[in-house]
């Protein structure tokens, strides 16, 4: 366990900063609103947030990681570019399943719904990051990447570059790519789409690099006009407490009410928007009643 690969998210961060910086002063001299100072200062100090928790917690992934490596499968070996490989494609169709899946239960979707809280799309936005996906479980969706014989240190190495692959994909300033690299590769346009709260965009487009998971997986959906922003039901705030725990606030209120087992679990674990009496709908349910909008690939 004592190989080290460098930090390059935090590396990262100068090249974010100075790109928001451009962006924010490029948007207030064409009047395009396309930033919001207490917006954009939200999305900042979620951030912080972020980074400062990450490193708190980072002992705790480390550790079921480490312990997960030790007990491996194989061993797959660190300086093989073959392994780094097969890493990227394992991280990938990871994050895939993560994401999806933090649509579709509303327990991963109380730490999710952080990142789609702001009615604009930006840089910045790519910054307003949960502080409570940790200690949800989220990095348990990679365990067993080191259970097979990826080292930790390339799994968390591998995680960072998708995060900064994922930093240029949130801006409205980009229009189409060429097709081949809209076909393999997740682009603004795609992105614009999953962070859309129209019905029709609503849980689409779950990528992080490759758009190919989301075209064999079916949830796959082409951009057909600008989106609007935001969460169906939005937090009205700029508050970054209230942005981070929201959600989980709103599971403990329906939790205080449930009067089965069954309601109980349907609050932690059914897709957002699941209610026991039918006041409010799911994603698939609200299709179910416009089928039109069912699908609508290239």
């Amino acid at each position: 366990m004592n190989e080290e690969l460098p930090n390059i998210l935090l590396a990262a961060l100068p090249a974010f900063m100075a790109l928001i910086a451009i962006g924010t002063v490029t948007s207030m001299y064409r009047g395009d609103g396309r930033y919001r100072a207490r917006d954009t200062a939200a999305n900042l100090s979620l951030a912080l947030g972020y980074l400062l928790l990450s490193t708190l917690l980072g002992g705790m992934v480390l550790l079921v990681y480490g312990w997960l490596y030790q007990h491996r499968l194989l061993t797959l070996p660190m300086g093989a570019w073959w392994v780094w490989g097969l890493c990227f494609f394992a991280d990938d169709i990871t994050y895939y399943w993560f994401h999806r899946i933090s649509h579709e239960s509303r327990w991963f979707w109380a730490s999710h719904s952080v990142h789609h809280s702001s009615e604009h799309y930006n840089l910045s936005v790519s910054l307003r990051q949960t502080w409570t996906g940790t200690v949800s479980g989220s990095f348990l969706f990679w365990a067993w990447m080191p259970f097979v014989g990826f080292h930790p240190a390339m799994v968390l190495f591998m995680q960072s570059v998708s995060l900064i692959y994922q930093f240029w994909i949130h801006t409205e300033a980009i229009g189409r790519l060429p097709p081949w690299f809209e076909a393999v590769f997740n682009t603004p346009s795609h992105h614009r789409v999953h962070h859309g709260s129209d019905e029709e965009y609503l849980d689409r487009n779950y990528a992080g690099t490759l758009i190919v998971w989301d075209r064999l997986f079916g949830s796959f959906y082409t951009e057909r006009q600008t989106p609007r922003y935001g969460l169906t039901h939005p937090v009205g705030t700029d508050n970054p407490l209230r942005i981070a725990f929201h959600e989980w606030a709103g599971i403990w209120r329906d939790l205080r009410c449930a009067r089965s087992a069954r309601e109980v679990l349907g609050c932690l674990f059914a897709a957002p928007g699941w209610s026991a009496d039918g006041s409010s709908l799911t994603t698939r349910q609200l299709r179910a009643t416009t089928p039109r909008t069912a699908s609508a690939k290239d």
